[in-house]
Formats: structure tokens, sequence, C-alpha cells
């Protein structure tokens, strides 16, 4: 929770901003209808594909480089924040930036939480959602709701635009369990845990030590037997492609991605954020393509 004083500081840059009349994130969608503001960019594009031309989408993170972990607000964020009328945000650790924005901005406007809603519990809870497609489904439902509430004379097109939306998902989970009746089983390893849920449902197997992939999420070195353990994976062929975080560079990730391709184990390359000029259906959809072809 934020100081009185900080709370006076945010006043006066939120001040600021408006006199300057014009200050627009450029991480916004849309210029008319029902303001929404998402924590990150893929949260914000599947409100844009559930609200389609009827709503304006403000997403936080968008850039490769921020680390919503330690992503600090601004005036323009607490400006969006104050004036939306529905936010969505990852939950789980991810982005309690967030939260702090909210309370800054004094917003009592509807807040959707993903992994809330995903149902997974648990302190040691896989935040990172969006890889998983059911809560993906749920998380578009409740914003379909929340914004035919908001715009009841809209809530047709809201429907249908999310039934559109559904449907594209699900042509992402047939796919996914296509590549499980074709490589179920089969031994994967990962740098961090982004696409486990992915992997999951392509009936895909980590083997990765679980030391050496909380160390990397976490920004920290695994020890050395750990490293030893996760290296001999691909010595030992015992993996067939390393899924692995493109967003996060460190001295032992470099090394297990030069053992993996030392060793000719397939190696794709996954994101924590949506690629430029595409959504979060084309984006998955090229994930598992590259992921379907490395464990073929």
């Amino acid at each position: 929770m934020y100081s009185t004083a900080a709370r006076v500081l945010w006043g006066l840059l939120l001040a600021a901003t408006l006199a300057a009349a014009g200050c627009s994130s450029t991480s916004s969608t849309g210029s008319t209808g029902v303001a929404v503001v998402a924590s990150t960019d893929v949260w914000g594009n599947i409100a844009a594909a559930i609200g389609g031309d009827k709503v304006t989408v403000t997403s936080i993170i968008t850039d490769p480089a921020a680390d919503p972990h330690s992503y600090e607000a601004n005036a323009q964020n607490v400006l969006a924040v104050s004036k939306a009328r529905l936010l969505i945000e990852n939950g789980g650790g991810y982005d309690d930036f967030f939260d702090h924005l909210i309370s800054s901005a004094g917003s009592t406007t509807k807040v959707l939480n993903a992994v809330k809603i995903s149902g997974h519990t648990g302190t040691d809870v896989n935040e990172h959602v969006w890889y998983d497609f059911p809560t993906v489904d749920a998380v578009a439902e409740q914003i379909e709701t929340a914004l035919a509430a908001a715009d009841p004379s809209n809530a047709a097109t809201y429907a249908a635009n999310t039934n559109t939306f559904v449907a594209r998902v699900g042509a992402l989970r047939a796919k996914a369990a296509a590549v499980k009746a074709k490589s179920g089983g089969v031994g994967v390893a990962i740098t961090e845990p982004v696409p486990l849920y992915l992997l999951t449902a392509c009936g895909l197997v980590d083997r990765t030590p679980a030391a050496f992939s909380q160390a990397v999420e976490s920004d920290s070195d695994a020890p050395a037997a750990v490293v030893a353990q996760t290296l001999a994976l691909f010595t030992g062929r015992q993996v067939k492609a390393l899924v692995y975080n493109a967003q996060t560079t460190g001295p032992q990730t470099k090394q297990v991605l030069d053992a993996a391709k030392a060793n000719n184990v397939n190696v794709v390359p996954v994101r924590e954020t949506l690629p430029a000029d595409t959504d979060y259906v084309s984006w998955m959809t090229s994930n598992l393509d590259a992921i379907a072809k490395a464990v073929a």
C-alpha cells in the first residue's frame, strides 16, 4: 500500500499528465467505447478480441524487456486505470504492480484476476496461465460478462465475439491433442515454467530438475550439481527438445541452450509477451507448430 506522501506524489504526476493533455498510452487500441486496461498485452489482446470496436484497450506491459515483477507504474498508467470500466490482471504474483496501480488510482472498477479464475491454487502455482487454454476460455467468458454489464446495448456483439474466440481456442486444444496422440510421453526440458501448461496439454514430460527452472525464474544461480543434472539431459539424449524462455538470458540459460544445440536437441523459443503484429491465437498456433515439429 502506498504511503500518504506517495499518494501526493502520484497526484502531482497525474495532474501534470492531465495538464499536458494528450499523453495517451502507446499500447492502446481503439479510440472509443468501453475503456479496458490490462496488465499485459496478452490479456489486452484477448480483451480486444472480445470487445472488438466497442472497446478501447490499454495494455501496460508491452515491451519484451519489461519485467512485470519489477515494473514501476507511471502517471499515464494511473490515469488509464482511473478511467477504466474493466481491469484485467494476470495475478499469482506475476504482476503485483497492477494492484498497487489500482490502489494509487483509487479505482473501484471490476478486476478480473486470471490466476483466480483459473482455479489453480497453492503457494507455488505456475502463474503463466495464458499458456493454459481452459483458463483463457474462462477469462474470455468473464470478459464478455463484464463488458455486457458495462455496455448492455452491445451484449450480443460481445457474445458473438466470445463464441468466435473460444472456437479458435478450441482449434488450439485440438492441435495440442494431436501432438499428444503422436508424441505423448516424450521428454522435454525447459529453462523456466513459462510453457509448462502448454507442454502438459501436449502430453510431453518435463524432465528438467525443478531446482534449475526455479533458479532461472527467480533470477538466481542453480547449484553446480543441479546444472550438471540439467546438462546431462542433453548429453544423455534424455529429452527431444528444449523449450526455453527467449526473453530471459543469463550464463546458465546460455549454458543449457549451448548444450542442447551441441547435442542436436531441438530448440523451441517461447515468450511471455505477445510478438509484434500478431494475435493470441496466431501466436499460440505458432508455438504449437514449433513444439510438434521439435518432438515429432
